[in-house]
């Protein structure tokens, strides 16, 4: 019989390097098996995934663009200087000679042109290039909210609003359906199937199919509205007033995909023992208490899971946006992905898109470390 020394020196170099030195002989064999049936998929991961990622990394720090005569120099933190630099400005109202403050025609306030201080005013280097983003008044002063990427800035926000919106609305719809659906009843598994299908179309094909239902003269909800209100209803241009576009997109996004987060609340409801609601029940629990002691701490796991999945890919919205609005009406949903895939392919700056890219990465990688702190299991003792 071959000792577990012996194996261990005639094995490959990758081998010993992966194995512990005294793990038993069946349990790196079993170790080697794994490695080399999980080599397939880790080598497509390391190809598609990791070296792209490090290649946007590197290229994120350059002025490189896809069709250019020029040579690709080194520009440091140039590219993201660009896109994350945000300014707090204060404009003072404009004083006449006596030290009154001056109204324009229609009795406002009037304030000095913004230009003045944004386009090489020496007074205000810092201000330099910078446009507006948004305003509001603050006493006699507007203060102002400059950006060097107004777009940018606009996508990023708009991203994190879909996300925090779409994450408790699909994920509280799903729950909703996996509750109803998780019974004994006749044809239970047809709506479970029914429910489940808009998941497997595509979402080019769903998101063409609600475009021509949001149309804003004949589209099926202005005409059902209109049935619902007996014709008092003004139809309503959805994907082009800046005010519904982006809800527009949040109710078409979460309609696609609760079946496949019902499916996953399914599966957790399924692992709860019966015992435990026999148990609530002898002791005189209504039906929100069984859910309040029984359901949801036995679902923690799954709420994590599905919380931390919705979030990522609602970060990654794009598809949506190329069909729907291509980033309209007046930027109203322009998203992150979107901006990176424009950037990078259709003005060809890709140091540009990588940029996005990058920042994008480090933006879900936050978002999920405190998901994952928030949620952590703490020490009750």
């Amino acid at each position: 019989m071959i000792s577990a020394a012996e194996t261990r020196k005639n094995a490959p170099l990758w081998a010993r390097l992966l194995l512990p030195r005294d793990a038993p002989l069946y349990q790196r064999n079993e170790a080697i098996l794994g490695w080399l049936m999980a080599f397939p998929a880790l080598l497509v991961l390391t190809i598609f995934l990791v070296i792209p990622f490090l290649m946007a990394f590197v290229m994120s720090f350059t002025n490189q663009r896809l069709v250019s005569p020029n040579p690709t120099e080194w520009v440091g933190m140039r590219n993201f200087e660009r896109l994350l630099t945000v300014r707090l400005f204060t404009l003072e109202p404009e004083r006449d000679q006596s030290g009154a403050i001056v109204y324009d025609d229609d009795g406002s306030i009037a304030y000095p042109r913004l230009r003045t201080f944004t386009r090489k005013n020496p007074d205000y280097p810092q201000l330099n290039g910078l446009r507006e983003f948004t305003s509001w008044q603050s006493g006699e002063n507007r203060t102002v909210i400059l950006a060097a990427d107004v777009v940018f800035l606009r996508a990023l926000i708009n991203t994190l609003i879909f996300a925090g919106v779409i994450a408790p609305l699909q994920g509280g719809l799903a729950l909703l359906l996996a509750l109803l659906l998780n019974q004994t009843l006749p044809f239970i598994n047809v709506f479970r199937a029914i429910y489940f299908a808009p998941v497997v179309v595509s979402m080019v094909v769903v998101s063409l199919l609600w475009r021509f239902i949001y149309d804003g003269e004949n589209g099926l909800l202005n005409t059902m509205l209109g049935i619902a209100t007996l014709g008092s209803f003004q139809p309503v241009d959805w994907l082009g007033n800046p005010y519904t576009a982006m809800p527009a997109m949040i109710a078409m996004s979460a309609w696609q995909a609760v079946g496949f987060h019902m499916v996953i609340w399914l599966a957790g409801l399924q692992t709860i023992p019966v015992s435990l609601y026999e148990a609530a029940g002898l002791d005189g629990a209504g039906a929100w208490q069984k859910f309040r002691y029984v359901t949801w701490p036995g679902l923690r796991n799954t709420a994590v899971l599905i919380l931390i999945v919705i979030v990522i890919q609602a970060m990654g919205l794009f598809v949506q946006v190329d069909v729907m609005t291509r980033g309209g009406p007046l930027d109203a949903t322009q998203s992150v992905v979107y901006q990176a895939v424009q950037r990078g392919y259709d003005k060809q700056d890709i140091a540009e898109g990588s940029a996005i890219s990058v920042v994008l990465f480090f933006v879900v990688l936050a978002i999920t470390i405190v998901n994952r702190y928030l949620t952590r299991d703490r020490d009750t003792s």
